[in-house]
Formats: C-alpha cells, sequence, structure tokens
C-alpha cells in the first residue's frame, strides 16, 4: 500500500464538538485482557473519576475481540467491560474506534455501551482546531506483511467467514493470536513506525494541524513540516497501558481549548 493509496481512501468523516465541551481526553491501547486485572481496574477507575467531556479510544481498547456474541456468555469479560463502559456513557460521550487488535467490535457492542464508533481516520472540529484521530496502523507502511494482512481481514467478505465460526474457534484463533504476538514482542524486533510522507498527505487533505494516534506505544510529540500555508503541524502518540505487579504505565493526553498536555494516570 502506497501513500497516495492511502490519500485516495481517505474517508470524509468529521465531529464538530459541541460548544460546550471544554475537555476531552484520549486514550489507546489498552489490550484489556482477562489476564491482566490491573490495568482493567486502572481503567475503570479512570472513567469514573475523569472530568473530561468526552473520551476517546482509539483502538486495541481489547487484546482481541472475537466477536459481539462474547457479550452474551454470562460472566464474559466482554460483558465485564461493556458494562464499565455503559456506566461511563451515562456521565459523558463516549467515542470508540477499532484498531489491529479489536476491529471486529461491531454496532451491537457499541450500541450496548452507549458509545459512538468513529472511522478510522476522523477529523474532530474542536474549537478552532481541526484533529485528525487515527489509531496509526494503516500509516506504519513498511509493515508489508501486516498491510497485506489488514487489506484483507478488514473486507466484508473476510469478517463474514470469521464471524460465522463458532465462538469457540474463535477465540481459539484469538489465542493463537495473541501467542504469536508475544512471539514476536519476546523476539525483540522492532515494529514498524508511521510513515512521514503517508502521514503529511493525510493532514494535507483533511486540512489538520495536530494528528493524535495510538498503535505503536512510542509515546512521544513529532514536529512536522508546516503546510503549504505555513501552519505548524504535530503528530502526537498516545501511550500504550500496562498495569501488574511490576510495571505501572499509563496515560491520558486531555484536549483543551488551550492545548493539549499529558496525564499520568
Amino acid at each position: 500500500m502506497t501513500a497516495d493509496h492511502l490519500t485516495a481512501v481517505l474517508p470524509a468523516q468529521e465531529l464538530v464538538a459541541p460548544a460546550n465541551w471544554r475537555t476531552a481526553e484520549f486514550i489507546s491501547d489498552l489490550h484489556l485482557d482477562p489476564a491482566e486485572p490491573g490495568t482493567l481496574d486502572a481503567w475503570r477507575n479512570y472513567l469514573r473519576t475523569t472530568q473530561a467531556d468526552a473520551v476517546f479510544m482509539l483502538g486495541d481498547l481489547f487484546e482481541v475481540w472475537v466477536g459481539d456474541d462474547t457479550l452474551d456468555e454470562p460472566g464474559s469479560f466482554e460483558a465485564q467491560a461493556a458494562a464499565i463502559l455503559k456506566e461511563a456513557s451515562q456521565h459523558r460521550a463516549l467515542f470508540f474506534m477499532v484498531g489491529n487488535r479489536d476491529f471486529l467490535v461491531g454496532d451491537t457492542f457499541l450500541q450496548r455501551c452507549g458509545m459512538t464508533g468513529l472511522s478510522d481516520p476522523t477529523v474532530l472540529v474542536f474549537g478552532e482546531r481541526r484533529i485528525l484521530l487515527s489509531h496509526g496502523d494503516a500509516l506504519c507502511l513498511d509493515d508489508v506483511d501486516y498491510q497485506k494482512f489488514r487489506a484483507i481481514s478488514r473486507s466484508a467478505q473476510w469478517m463474514q467467514q470469521t464471524l460465522s465460526q463458532p465462538l469457540a474457534a474463535r477465540r481459539a484463533l484469538g489465542k493463537a493470536m495473541r501467542a504469536q504476538s508475544q512471539q514476536h514482542k519476546d523476539s525483540g524486533a522492532q515494529y514498524a513506525d508511521v510513515d512521514t510522507l503517508a502521514t503529511l498527505r493525510w493532514m494535507d487533505a483533511t486540512d489538520t494541524e495536530w494528528l493524535i494516534h495510538g498503535h505503536t506505544h512510542r509515546p512521544a510529540d513529532h514536529v512536522l513540516a508546516p503546510s503549504k500555508l505555513g501552519t505548524a503541524r504535530t503528530r502526537i502518540v498516545l501511550s500504550d497501558w500496562h498495569i501488574d505487579g511490576h510495571t505501572h504505565r499509563a496515560e491520558v493526553l486531555r484536549l483543551t481549548p488551550q492545548g493539549w498536555q499529558r496525564l499520568p494516570f
């Protein structure tokens, strides 16, 4: 996939923040999993205590998602997470964008949780600012094998065939994919970063000054080449979350009309 192709297929979704919003917050890459209850507890506590008008979850909220029918299993981890989101949705707007781990999330889950789904990418108009939101995986062009899989797995045919399998088979598939991913991490191999040229073309096409994304697990603020009109542009990378007995890594990006700040949680 080329940068030219990415620009050509950009969706046109645009979200205009209501005038009464004063604060929006962004998180991604929590990789919620029953094996890591510490991260789930921290996320629940965050949703209960944040004062933001809106929370945006930009992909890989879950380590794996094998279908919305998991919500119907009594006591399932997925149903537990949905209940947490439903409670939070009573107090603030929630937005969700799929990532490379939870792209099988469907409308049933969103409706059950009281969340609004976002296409990737989406332009957020917040006051005077135009901000591009993405999970980020589509911009990692150097990861050729993944881009091939992404193109296949996001097709309606592939999704339909996968979701038609028995739930037990899908859970086994998810377990195998997690094991493969862990093997890759343990090998020390470097993950691809987002492509700068593709990023600039996305921002040119959407007339945006900030790009907020996750996926790479490399939280940082990158100053980019200015637009043709001289407008400064920045790529803001969200932190992943990981909380267990040895590690506490969790960060929220808070956006106000004055700018953004990173807050450890």
